[in-house]
């Protein structure tokens, strides 16, 4: 990994870690009043955690318009595995601090049934280039989706650049509480 991954992740991190509850939870919300705006019946989303912009107001208004989501569940290797969601109590703690879903197991190749791929990010440059947490669960599972990939981020974490390495995959579009989905202008 490159030093200027390295130190832009940690920070990252560390904004993250000074966030306010309160202005996430708004983030929250302004995130889900864009879910009539993400294409597709079959999305895969993820569940925020930490200073993350929290993802569940979304979730829950997507099933509520009558939209499949798929969540990952991180099997030990780091490959994701996918279960549907039908609602905060489909959720339970799992490795690495996360809440994944309960439900039964749809297997890796799930993602291919997503018109729509929601993936965390630690940040997104303007030209589609993504940083994420460092695992590689994303950039193992990315090559299997058929559907557009959307990084969803903090308005503050688009940024003009982002370093990135051959195995990094660009996303096709950002979604952002204030910003909503704005497409990546491909050159």
């Amino acid at each position: 990994m490159s030093d200027a991954k390295r130190a832009l992740r940690a920070e990252l991190r560390q904004r993250r870690g000074d966030r306010d509850p309160a202005e996430l939870a708004r983030w929250g919300e302004l995130l889900a009043a864009h879910a009539a705006a993400l294409p597709g019946r079959t999305l895969t989303g993820f569940v925020g955690t930490g200073g993350e912009v929290p993802t569940l107001p979304l979730l829950d208004a997507l099933v509520v318009e009558g939209r499949r989501v798929l969540l990952p569940v991180t099997l030990e290797d780091m490959t994701l595995d996918w279960a549907d969601y039908t609602g905060p109590g489909d959720l339970a703690p799992a490795r690495l601090g996360l809440l994944e879903p309960t439900g039964p197991r749809l297997g890796p190749a799930a993602i291919a049934d997503a018109e729509a791929i929601l993936v965390p990010a630690l940040a997104v440059d303007r030209a589609g280039r993504r940083l994420g947490q460092g695992g590689g669960c994303y950039d193992r599972a990315l090559p299997h989706a058929t559907g557009r990939v959307i990084a969803v981020v903090a308005d503050d974490e688009v940024l003009d650049a982002v370093p990135t390495e051959p195995h990094d995959l660009p996303v096709d579009a950002v979604l952002t509480p204030a910003g909503g989905l704005v497409d990546v202008p491909r050159g």
